[in-house]
């Protein structure tokens, strides 16, 4: 079986559904939706979401949006086992509770600066960019007791996360002084499937963007 996954390749979001999709071993088609051009908002894609988003998933008809719900839903029916998703309640729960960490406490910081200057509504706020990593010290401590951010396997919540992580890094963002999350993102880089591929590209070209629209 094969999927349908509409994306932007700098996404943090689109990545890591793609992250994952190579982790449980589904074949995805990928298909690119160019905002530059406004295919975002064309009436063909707003029938698929009418948030006018990506990613965007087409699973034989079934449409889901969201990338965290798109990652969740894939590992609950390709995955092999249930290790990238798993089926215990609180085991689960927790690997629940990181996507939401991310999505609130990770990316949304990133997303408060980034946003106005893609849609040109507002310059470089370097109080926002120096905002971006206040969550970071959580996140070390979430690592400093296991291997990956839900435990001591790999999970979707990593894939998720080392996204969003990745783009701090092309920011300039100094881990330094976090030991753990340096580990954990060594490792990710080196036990997720085509990495450099999927999240080092897409980061490295977040990378050209992002001095673009501050050079504007």
């Amino acid at each position: 079986m094969t999927v349908d996954i509409y994306h932007i390749g700098p996404s943090p979001p689109c990545r890591a559904v793609r992250l994952a999709a190579k982790l449980i071993g589904v074949d995805v088609n990928l298909k690119v939706i160019d905002i530059t051009k406004g295919e975002q908002m064309t009436p063909e894609f707003l029938k698929l979401n009418p948030q006018h988003t990506v990613p965007v998933m087409d699973d034989n008809g079934f449409i889901l949006t969201e990338s965290r719900a798109i990652m969740t839903y894939l590992a609950s029916k390709y995955g092999k086992d249930d290790s990238l998703y798993p089926k215990d309640l609180q085991k689960k729960a927790i690997v629940d509770q990181r996507l939401f960490f991310d999505l609130e406490s990770l990316f949304q910081p990133f997303k408060n600066y980034f946003w106005p200057l893609v849609f040109k509504v507002g310059p470089h706020d370097e109080k926002k960019f120096q905002e971006i990593p206040k969550n970071l010290p959580v996140l070390e401590k979430i690592l400093e007791e296991s291997e990956f951010v839900a435990g001591d396997c790999i999970t979707v919540a990593d894939a998720s996360i080392v996204t969003i992580i990745s783009n701090y890094d092309m920011v300039g963002v100094d881990f330094s002084k976090y030991p753990n999350i340096s580990r954990w993102y060594d490792k990710c880089k080196k036990v997720i499937p085509d990495y450099d591929e999927i999240n080092q590209k897409g980061a490295e070209d977040f990378k050209k963007f992002w001095e673009h629209l501050r050079s504007l």
